[in-house]
Parts: C-alpha cells; structure tokens; sequence
C-alpha cells in the first residue's frame, strides 16, 4: 500500500505524523506533500525526523514556505531529506498513491 498524506494546516501535525508512523510500521509506503500554513510541519522536530527517516518521502510546496514560514526552519538545510518544489509535486503523489488523505 502506498499512501499519500496532505498537510494544509498546521494544526494537524499530529494526525499526520501518527498516520505516517502507523503506515511505516504496516510496511506500507507513505508520503506527505505540506502547503498553505501545513509546511510549519517542518518546524516540528518530531515530524522532521520522520521526514529524514526515508529521504524524499516529504514533498514541501516553496511558495508556501516563502508565504508562511518566516524563517521559522532552514528549508535549505532539509533539502537533503525533503523535496522542495511545488503543486506539481502534490500532483505526483496523487497520481502514485493508492490512498490519498487530506487535511
């Protein structure tokens, strides 16, 4: 199973943290595109170690981080484990995954 997870909202770092750590424990694939306000995922220490975990398996939309960010993380220091790029991105991950999960 390969799922996809999408992040508009900050507010739901915790839900997609837990459903990428549970997806990884079933063995599954799971992959996660961030934009409007959810790229503050990548200001949450415990969600960035699961992006560093599997290299690439974070997608981050930069006009995002550029409109919402405000320098609260080094996305040039993530870029080793997260991809950074734009909707086109999203687009990939949906046309891969066989689930994809909104929020």
């Amino acid at each position: 199973m390969r799922l996809g997870i999408v992040v508009t909202d900050a507010a739901h770092a915790a839900a997609a943290s837990g459903l990428i750590s549970a997806a990884r424990a079933r063995d599954w694939v799971a992959e996660c595109f961030l934009t409007d306000t959810g790229v503050m995922l990548l200001a949450d220490a415990q969600f960035v170690s699961l992006a560093r975990a599997v290299p690439g398996s974070v997608m981050v939309c930069e006009h995002s981080v550029a409109r919402f960010a405000g320098g609260a993380f080094d996305i040039h220091g993530l870029s080793d484990d997260v991809v950074v790029g734009g909707q086109y991105q999203d687009a990939e991950l949906v046309h891969r995954c066989d689930k994809v999960l909104v929020f």
